[in-house]
């Protein structure tokens, strides 16, 4: 297989999967609007193509890591007009669902393979490679690809017909939302009633009561210090946004996951937006009147 692959965007997991390629010897040829994204995965190793259509002339297996629905329709117009052959390639964000299927109308227009492959995990665990690749689209193309995911993730899951990638994020995030306020909810809790929150983080952790978030968040919370983010509120806000209009469109009640809303928005509205979500533990410790001073 050639080694060569195209990353656009260079941001939390973009920057992450490329540095973790470019040691395990990939060629990795990057693009992002931020010059200081730009600059450091430069000093990297990774290339920095001028262009979209440069950046897709060079590499025959090209990631999408982007934030937005727009962003994503800007790229793919670019990558259609770029006039290459045949070219796979797999979106990594979470996105809805329509989004998504514009993505594979606009790429098997321009006879390109399209993948939908959203990423479980954070941005901590994109760096120890420890994210499961939700791939679902041509099992041709994911086998193809195959390689190249086992050198940034841990596990490939190949879920059938384009868009199935999608749909099984929106069950994990659904999860780790729930997850999440849970930890604070219980830290807060703990802390309360006088226990030492370093003891709660050990002995809780590995038991029943304790999930993967609890392991990821909870010594954040035991800080009071949620930066760097892993993942930012402002952004879980809109994968929940997703979650909820997925849940709604096949008339299914969410009512653990309704009830955490509330506390990602208030996070947003308090300023946290460019926070780790774990900072939901403040908002919980402030209702709870908790004085952490």
């Amino acid at each position: 297989m050639d080694k060569t692959v195209g990353i656009i965007g260079l941001g939390i997991m973009g920057g992450a999967i490329s540095r973790n390629l470019r040691e395990r010897g990939w060629r990795v040829i990057g693009i992002d609007i931020d010059a200081g994204r730009r600059a450091a995965l430069a000093a990297d190793g990774v290339e920095i193509a001028a262009d979209v259509a440069s950046l897709v002339g060079a590499a025959p297996v090209v990631l999408l890591s982007l934030p937005s629905p727009a962003a994503l329709r800007q790229v793919a117009a670019e990558i259609a007009a770029a006039g290459v052959s045949r070219r796979i390639v797999a979106e990594l964000s979470t996105f809805a669902i329509p989004d998504k299927l514009f993505f594979q109308s606009a790429m098997s227009a321009a006879g390109h393979d399209a993948l939908d492959c959203p990423l479980s995990g954070t941005g901590a665990q994109a760096v120890n490679r420890d994210l499961v690749v939700y791939a679902s689209g041509s099992r041709e193309a994911a086998d193809a690809c195959a390689p190249l995911f086992a050198d940034f993730a841990k596990k490939t899951a190949y879920l059938g017909a384009f868009g199935n990638g999608s749909r099984m994020k929106f069950v994990a995030n659904l999860l780790v939302a729930i997850h999440n306020v849970a930890t604070a909810e219980a830290m807060v809790l703990a802390m309360k009633s006088g226990l030492d929150p370093s003891d709660v983080v050990e002995v809780i952790a590995p038991g029943a009561g304790g999930s993967r978030m609890f392991e990821m968040r909870a010594p954040m919370m035991v800080r009071d210090d949620y930066m760097p983010a892993t993942m930012r509120v402002s952004t879980w806000s809109k994968d929940m946004a997703i979650i909820a209009e997925f849940a709604r469109s096949l008339d299914v009640e969410t009512p653990c996951f309704d009830a955490t809303r509330p506390i990602y928005d208030e996070a947003l509205s308090r300023g946290l937006g460019d926070m780790d979500t774990a900072a939901v533990c403040r908002i919980v410790a402030e209702h709870s009147r908790l004085d952490r001073a």
